[in-house]
């Protein structure tokens, strides 16, 4: 019987805008193709619910388990099926588009406010699952960093892992940022986004296309992608795309991962930048040195890596960040581990965040190195050896500006320390690589209960990261006399 959770999702979708009462009898339609349903009986069909998005798609999923549709019946095979089901609410991307540009007219922040409303309420945002992330503030010397515990991507069955090595993949869609992802139905070794839309946008005279991430780290977290699938460049280019972009979307942020391995993002492949409606702990760092050049307002910033923060009109900001940017990409300071080429190999890069502050634009640009060496073969300007308990992945945009995103395991592996903290008993066998971490905490006062000692645990955590964040800086601690020597080759 899913004539009653039915009822209740064509109620939701029309009390969150997704469809109206005229849409009703075709989107039912609709939903009963992709369920496979012939025989329906209106009288019994549900008339609304309080329940959540993921309450009210569970029974219908329930159904199509138990008549053999969803098979094997794992999360990741029932997030491409409830794709499926609310994308028969999602409207075409034209109406969407037009719908976008109209609410611009009157404001932008009314059209990011209604475009992001809809893809939580299609469930392309599953605010269910990201609620859940674990998060807090941590004060430290730079400044409040925020702290997250990333539980929101659920963990691949074995089930899910031999169909995609079965399946027949291939080249389409070439990436998950490729703009043929918006409506595709997916298959277990790439996400369903037949709720996803985008937003076309000019950049540099060309297409470029906005829309949201559905793992959401911060508020209204999006993606800013070419329309063409090309590798990461950080360019001039790229710095007169996020001005243009802040320009169109001005309570926006917007920035670029690095373009080099170690330093960069996940997805290389796509050139793409991220942004949203969010004030980072790098937004709020103190000044450590300043100065005026051509006219533009420079800053470095207490921070942990090194940042050179440009304010001032657009064209001149952009003048200075090109010479900037052609400065660093060869500019070596041996005593500082600093090499511009090993051989042929690039190193140096910057990872850029543009932002508007009072009708001025302000570029961010992060001083970036990729070096490995003997004895940190991970990268020399990453996270060490003994910050990897906590933190091993690259530090990308969003850890740059103060947001640590950390992995899963560290919900229970935080908790087994804290519980050897609270008892003096050994540390579980689970969570050994913590051992540094329990005898450190053991030298200081001991907790009270085991609340105290988790909190005193999550802190250590949180001390490890911006340690990692430390490592990550070119010129160590010395970042006020690093980046005037580096200055100084731009005269």
């Amino acid at each position: 019987m899913i004539e009653g959770p039915l009822g209740d999702l064509l109620v939701y979708a029309q009390d969150h805008g997704l469809i109206t009462a005229v849409d009703v009898p075709y989107v039912r339609n609709r939903v009963l193709e992709v369920l496979r349903i012939a025989e329906y009986d209106l009288v019994s069909e549900g008339t609304g619910s309080p329940a959540t998005i993921d309450h009210l798609l569970r029974p219908l999923l329930d159904d199509a388990a138990a008549r053999g549709l969803i098979e094997p019946d794992t999360p990741t095979q029932r997030d491409l099926w409830d794709t499926a089901i609310m994308g028969c609410f999602v409207q075409r991307p034209s109406a969407v588009q037009h719908l976008f540009w109209q609410d611009y007219q009157r404001s932008p922040l009314a059209a990011t406010d209604h475009l992001h409303a809809g893809a939580v309420a299609s469930n392309y945002i599953r605010v269910t699952r990201t609620d859940r992330n674990l998060s807090w503030a941590y004060p430290c010397e730079y400044g409040v960093l925020d702290m997250t515990i990333n539980l929101s991507k659920p963990e691949k069955d074995p089930r899910d892992i031999a169909a995609a090595a079965s399946a027949a993949g291939g080249g389409y869609p070439a990436c998950l940022l490729c703009r043929e992802n918006e409506g595709y139905a997916g298959r277990p070794d790439h996400p369903a986004r037949q709720n996803l839309r985008l937003i076309d946008l000019e950049l540099t005279g060309e297409p470029w296309f906005l829309q949201y991430s559905p793992y959401r780290y911060y508020n209204e977290h999006c993606i800013v992608l070419s329309q063409e699938h090309r590798p990461m460049v950080i360019s001039a280019a790229t710095f007169r795309r996020l001005a243009e972009f802040t320009a169109i979307l001005p309570h926006y942020l917007a920035g670029s991962n690095a373009d080099l391995p170690i330093v960069g993002g996940s997805i290389l492949s796509h050139d793409h930048y991220q942004g949203g409606h969010y004030e980072f702990p790098m937004d709020r760092a103190k000044t450590l040195w300043s100065t005026t050049r051509d006219g533009v307002d420079v800053r470095v910033l207490q921070w942990p890596l090194a940042v050179l923060r440009l304010s001032g009109d657009d064209e001149r900001v952009l003048s200075l960040a090109d010479r900037v940017l052609a400065g660093w990409r060869s500019y070596s300071d041996p005593g500082r581990g600093v090499l511009a080429y090993s051989g042929g190999t690039p190193h140096n890069t910057i990872t850029p965040i543009a932002r508007r502050m009072a009708g001025r634009l302000r570029l961010d640009l992060v001083l970036r190195n990729n070096r490995t060496s003997a004895e940190h073969p991970d990268g020399l300007f990453h996270p060490h050896a003994q910050i990897h308990p906590v933190k091993k992945e690259n530090i990308g945009l969003i850890e740059v500006m103060g947001l640590a995103v950390l992995p899963d395991r560290l919900q229970t592996e935080l908790q087994l320390v804290a519980e050897a903290l609270a008892s003096g008993g050994p540390l579980a066998p689970a969570a050994n690589a913590h051992q540094p971490m329990l005898e450190m905490l053991r030298e200081a006062d001991s907790p009270a209960n085991l609340e105290q000692a988790y909190l005193q645990t999550r802190d250590a955590a949180s001390a490890y990261f911006v340690a990692g964040l430390e490592h990550c800086s070119v010129f160590g601690r010395d970042i006020v006399a690093g980046c005037q020597d580096f200055l100084a080759t731009l005269d």
